[in-house]
């Protein structure tokens, strides 16, 4: 198997450690900043809680022009950029340079530590699952949002993912555990099969403290595409309960972030000397 076929599986572990390890990334609010038109207080679609304003060759859109594109369907946005850049080989794909790593099939190279990921044998428990637990327990005070409920474009869901996932959400030692459905993929496996939506609408309404909505859009040109994923989503979004959409679009972003920024900013005046004037 050729590496460049693992590099997807390895690119959703790291984007899983990132979002847990970057939990306090920057959270914008659309209400502090000018925008083109106001929306009522929280009366906004979504809150975005994995959001990457720079594409693989680290060039993205500019933070005004995407307060314009948050315009008044977008509330919160946590940003991040990508620990990874693209290379253009001309072997490999000519006068295009590619922006994206399934553009290409040259090397990425990584700003941030990873591993190769082997396929698990058909049958048998995902690879690392064990592994990943055990280090979610060793960190019971972090506030941990695993990104895309673990799937990605190559690690296909297994079949009894959804009991994985909620073997977790019942198990009191993964309460500081939270999963995002951010990514077009994860959209498919879970709005494009009526029996795989119906599975997730009822666990998210079984448990709609667990969830945030995201996007993992890469620096977006325009509203349209920035909101392609929760436009992907919309059978999921039709078999949720109010108070459930409600958490998962918007509620718990806002429980979540505005709890870290408080415990950041009680930490800083513990542990953070500031210099007198």
């Amino acid at each position: 198997m050729n590496w460049r076929e693992i590099c997807p599986s390895i690119l959703r572990v790291a984007c899983a450690v990132l979002v847990a390890g970057t939990f306090l990334a920057w959270s914008m609010s659309a209400t502090a900043q000018p925008q083109p038109a106001e929306a009522p207080a929280n009366d906004y679609l979504i809150n975005d809680s994995h959001f990457h304003l720079t594409n693989y060759i680290q060039e993205g859109t500019d933070i005004r022009e995407f307060l314009g594109i948050m315009g008044t369907k977008v509330g919160r946005v946590a940003l991040f950029g990508l620990p990874l850049q693209q290379e253009w080989s001309y072997e490999n794909s000519g006068d295009f340079a590619p922006t994206y790593y399934l553009q290409s099939d040259a090397p990425l190279y990584y700003y941030s530590s990873d591993v190769d990921v082997p396929f698990a044998k058909f049958g048998s428990e995902p690879v690392y699952l064990s592994q990943m637990r055990a280090m979610l327990k060793r960190h019971p005070k972090t506030t941990i949002i695993w990104a895309h409920l673990g799937l990605g474009r190559v690690v296909r869901p297994v079949k009894d993912q959804a009991a994985i996932v909620e073997a977790m959400l019942t198990d009191p030692a993964f309460n500081h555990v939270y999963f995002d459905i951010s990514w077009d993929e994860v959209a498919k496996y879970l709005g494009t099969a009526p029996d795989s939506t119906r599975l997730v609408a009822d666990i998210i309404n079984r448990y709609p403290d667990r969830f945030l909505f995201g996007t993992d859009e890469v620096a977006p040109e325009s509203q349209e595409k920035y909101l392609r994923i929760y436009d992907q989503y919309r059978p999921l979004w039709d078999l949720l309960d109010k108070k459930a959409s409600e958490k998962v679009r918007k509620g718990n972003y806002e429980r979540i972030f505005d709890q870290g920024r408080r415990r950041v900013r009680a930490w800083e005046q513990v542990n953070v000397k500031y210099p007198r004037d």
